[in-house]
């Protein structure tokens, strides 16, 4: 069996990599992490009554996601 064509002409065209991106400008980083700041507030809401209403499990789930959603804050406004 003989092929005519080069089978690697149908393959797609490789885009280049993109470009570094540079810092986000300070008031993006503030905006985000007041939104994180808001989320984990929230969060932390969540874990508070849980607990106090005997939800342990969800308690623990609530208050990972405060630490999370409050590191992510911090890591926005400090790495940009």
């Amino acid at each position: 069996m003989t092929f005519d064509r080069d089978p690697s002409a149908d393959a797609a065209p490789v885009a280049p990599p993109p470009e570094p991106l540079g810092r986000r400008p300070l008031v993006e980083r503030v905006g985000m992490a007041a939104i994180a700041a808001v989320l984990a507030t929230l969060f932390g809401g969540v874990a508070a009554v849980s607990l106090a209403s005997g939800e342990p499990f969800l308690a623990i789930m609530a208050g990972i996601g405060t630490l999370m959603t409050a590191w992510v804050g911090i890591r926005t406004l400090v790495r940009g």
